[in-house]
């Protein structure tokens, strides 16, 4: 190896231990980071770890109010609360995580190709993108879920085009200030094609904003998707998705209000992990922050 290529591999490092620095003196962000951590085992082993089978119905124990034998209570056919929270989280995190995959590798795939190449191309990617930050995301979701179907793919489809406009913006802003520097330019002297200088040298300087995007958008995707299955639009019953379940609750909030309350809590507590790990996230690999 070279000595430009052990002098740039000693540049990654330092880069990747600063901002490992930055992160770590980010007491809330390592929170944030340990409750998705726990949630990712509980998705994994959760039916290995429910006590009770999570679509079991005992009518005896109808509204059944908190013991040690249901930590969280029981619903109005008798389900076991607990065991249905630790499945849905499973649920929670697939949706959430298929729909940020649509939005991110759809929007940043266009506002690369609208800056990139500006024009025409890009003024028909900012007049799409425009019209689709009018509409607040989840009445965006609520129209795309009515035009394909409900269902957990419908979800998983409305939740990430609602993110779309979204990574667009972000990528199309990073694109056009990186296209005229010098080292574009010099790609496209030695004659890369347009295809290579996109995703060998604007796409590593956008990768970062995208990451933490991605991760910010995570938490709002799991509000759509909560949002979506309380309306009913969501996995059928008796799908354990924690919108449905706060849905199934919203009529005995005064007789057996742990229905509600607890997936109300699992998706507060989710949501909340997310945006300070991304707030974290956000700060460690901004390079004007400060040690």
């Amino acid at each position: 190896m070279n000595d430009v290529g052990k002098k740039t591999n000693r540049a990654k490092r330092r880069q990747i231990y600063f901002t490992w620095r930055r992160f770590h003196k980010n007491r809330l962000a390592l929170v944030g980071v340990i409750i998705i951590i726990i949630h990712l085992l509980i998705a994994g082993f959760a039916p290995y770890i429910a006590p009770h089978h999570p679509f079991a119905q005992n009518f005896r124990m109808m509204n059944k109010g908190i013991s040690l034998t249901h930590l969280f209570g029981c619903d109005h056919v008798g389900r076991d609360i607990f065991s249905r929270i630790l499945l849905g989280t499973s649920l929670t995190l697939r949706i959430s995580i298929a729909a940020v995959m649509i939005g991110l590798l759809v929007g940043t795939l266009i506002g690369m190709l609208g800056a990139y190449y500006g024009r025409i191309v890009d003024a028909i990617v900012v007049f799409g993108t425009d019209i689709l930050l009018a509409f607040p995301d989840f009445l965006l979701a609520v129209a795309v879920i009515a035009a394909i179907g409900s269902g957990m793919t419908g979800v998983i489809i409305a939740s990430g085009f609602s993110s779309i406009p979204q990574f667009i913006r972000m990528t199309r802003g990073i694109v056009l200030r990186e296209k005229g520097k010098e080292y574009v330019v010099a790609a496209k002297a030695i004659g890369e094609n347009s295809a290579s200088v996109m995703i060998r040298y604007i796409l590593p300087n956008v990768l970062s904003s995208i990451i933490v995007l991605a991760t910010l958008r995570m938490a709002v995707v799991i509000l759509i998707a909560s949002g979506l299955s309380f309306l009913g639009l969501g996995p059928p019953p008796p799908s354990p998705e924690w919108g449905a379940m706060l849905n199934e609750g919203k009529a005995y909030l005064r007789t057996a209000p742990q229905i509600s309350v607890f997936p109300g809590l699992a998706i507060m507590i989710l949501v909340l992990a997310f945006n300070l790990f991304g707030d974290g996230l956000r700060d460690a690999l901004d390079p004007r922050m400060k040690l």
